[in-house]
C-alpha cells in the first residue's frame, strides 16, 4: 500500500449497543460538485451512516487538471459541521465568510469549523500543479459548537513520524502519544499512513473507538479484508 487515510471516530454515542459488527467493506460513490469536480462519496452510505463524528468522506482524484481549472467549487454555505481537508496533489485557494484566503497545498491541513453559519468556495489557482487528489472529512459538531461562533485554520506542521516500514503523518487527534494542533470538538483521530514495504505493520487503538480506513493509492490488507481506491473499509 503506497498511501491510505485512517479515520479513527468518537466512542459510541449512548444508546448505541457495544456489539461489534465486524469489518464492512463500502463501495463509494461518485458526486458531482461544481462544473468541473466530482468526489468519491465514501460516508454517508445506507449500511454505514458515520464512523463515530466523522458524517461525510469525499475522495477526489487523481485526476489529470493539467488542461482544466481543477478544484473549482463556488461559494456555498455550510452550517453545524467542521470540514477537514488534506491534499496528495495539486493546490487549492480555500476563501470563506470570515475573510479568510488560504492556499492549501500537499503536507498541508485546512480545517473549517462552520458553527452557527459560514460560506466558502475551494478553488484552484489559474496555475496549478497537474495533478488534483485529496481527500474532504467533515464532523458533525456537537450542540455547543454547533451553536458556536464560525472559525477556520490552517496547519502547514503536523506531527510525523516513521515507525518501521510506516510513515504516519497525524492529522487530526492523538495517535502513538502524539497530539495534532488542529481543535477539534469530539473525540477523534484522522492521520495518513504510508507504507514502504509489504511488511505487517501494527498500530496503537483505541478498543472504545470506531474505526475506518480509506485506501487514496495502491493496495492493503485489513482485519483480513484487501481495500484498494474507491472503497472505505469500517472496522468496527
Amino acid at each position: 500500500m503506497e498511501r491510505t487515510e485512517s479515520m479513527l471516530a468518537q466512542t459510541r454515542p449512548p444508546g448505541v449497543a457495544d456489539a461489534d459488527p465486524g469489518s464492512v467493506l463500502l463501495p463509494g460513490h461518485d458526486v458531482p460538485l461544481g462544473r468541473y469536480t466530482t468526489v468519491r462519496r465514501l460516508l454517508p452510505q445506507r449500511p454505514r451512516r458515520m464512523v463515530g463524528a466523522w458524517c461525510f468522506v469525499d475522495h477526489f482524484g487523481p485526476d489529470d487538471v493539467a488542461q482544466r481549472p481543477g478544484m473549482e467549487v463556488p461559494p456555498h454555505p455550510h452550517t453545524g459541521l467542521q470540514t477537514v481537508t488534506w491534499l496528495l496533489d495539486g493546490e487549492i485557494i480555500h476563501r470563506d465568510s470570515l475573510g479568510s484566503v488560504q492556499a492549501i497545498r500537499p503536507g498541508q491541513l485546512n480545517v473549517m469549523t462552520s458553527g452557527q453559519g459560514i460560506a466558502h468556495s475551494e478553488r484552484s489557482p489559474a496555475v496549478h500543479p497537474p495533478v488534483m487528489h485529496g481527500v474532504q472529512l467533515w464532523v458533525a459538531l456537537p450542540d455547543p459548537a454547533r451553536a458556536g461562533a464560525a472559525a477556520f485554520a490552517h496547519h502547514a506542521d503536523l506531527p510525523r513520524w516513521r515507525d518501521g516500514e510506516l510513515d504516519v503523518t497525524l492529522l487530526v487527534g492523538e495517535l502513538a502519544g502524539e497530539r495534532s494542533p488542529a481543535v477539534v470538538h469530539t473525540p477523534l483521530m484522522g492521520a495518513q499512513l504510508e507504507l514502504g514495504g509489504t511488511a505487517p505493520t501494527t498500530l496503537p487503538l483505541r478498543p472504545d473507538f470506531e474505526y475506518a480506513l480509506l485506501a487514496m493509492s495502491g493496495s492493503a490488507e485489513a482485519a483480513g479484508v484487501g481495500f484498494e481506491p474507491g472503497a472505505l473499509l469500517y472496522l468496527g
